[in-house]
């Protein structure tokens, strides 16, 4: 019997108690770090490797805030989304874009900006986040996916929560989801609640800003396309176990959503 069917089998028995106790989002990635714990220690000597090889060229730039930037195969989409990062009113931000193993454009010309590329494809966007968190240094991180844009005022609003008296350790704005053809699908604004994260899946982190630490961390578990929860739902309840999360509900993110695809396929083109 293999180590999938030991796990598998008790949690089908007790799947629906067990569910309404703590959540299927928890319980997924339960059953995740049981079954790929092997990938993630394979991959953090991975990270380590490249976090150095890349600190060897870019050194680590400070600012304020640092925007990390993952990117695989979206040239044009790329662009768009440094631009929208670059065009922020907070202008105490560096910017820094890691490409996983398969090639960079030509970027614009901003004393902000640092790009570096993986010698190897990781196929795992956390990893890939992971290596431009550790290459700069600020007080905040934001992230941004390569297809995605936010309005000029998105680190203005985020970080005015955050700079607040009493103010949380991390803030996730609204999103407005977009269909491909450009039209709005709809706009995502839920309220942090850590017991609704382990049963709804409402937690991104292009909408996420927050202060770092070394819970700032995303997962390094090889998850395929079937694999549940996705990255940014894991780090940000992990980073709220000891810190508090607020939300902010101002749209400032352009969400693009695929009918096909949610996910960037990160393997290398063959």
């Amino acid at each position: 019997m293999t180590i999938r069917r030991l796990i598998d089998r008790p949690l089908r028995a007790l799947w629906e108690p067990l569910k309404r106790r703590f959540g299927w989002l928890v319980l997924f990635e339960a059953r995740n770090k049981l079954l790929l714990a092997p990938s993630a220690l394979r991959l953090l000597r991975v990270e380590n490797a490249e976090t150095r090889r890349c600190a060897a060229l870019v050194g680590r730039p400070s600012a304020r805030v640092a925007t990390v930037i993952a990117t695989h195969r979206r040239p044009e989409q790329l662009l768009r989304a440094v631009r929208s990062a670059l065009g922020q009113t907070v202008r105490d931000q560096v910017v820094m874009v890691v490409d996983d193993g398969a090639g960079l454009p030509e970027l614009p010309a901003d004393d902000r900006l640092f790009a570096v590329r993986l010698s190897r494809n990781t196929g795992v966007a956390g990893v890939v986040r992971n290596v431009g968190i550790r290459l700069t240094d600020s007080r905040y991180v934001a992230f941004l996916d390569d297809d995605n844009l936010w309005e000029p005022d998105h680190l203005e609003r985020a970080l005015a929560v955050l700079d607040a008296p009493g103010g949380p350790d991390a803030v996730y704005t609204a999103l407005r989801r977009i269909r491909p053809d450009g039209s709005a699908l709809d706009v995502l604004s839920v309220p942090f609640d850590r017991r609704r994260a382990a049963h709804e899946s409402f937690l991104d982190t292009n909408a996420f800003v927050a202060r770092r630490d070394r819970a700032l961390r995303f997962s390094r578990l090889r998850r395929t396309p079937s694999v549940l929860p996705r990255e940014d739902w894991e780090l940000i309840r992990r980073y709220s176990r000891r810190r508090t999360v607020g939300h902010l509900p101002r749209v400032t993110v352009r969400y693009l959503v695929n009918p096909e695809s949610f996910f960037t396929d990160w393997r290398p083109a063959g």
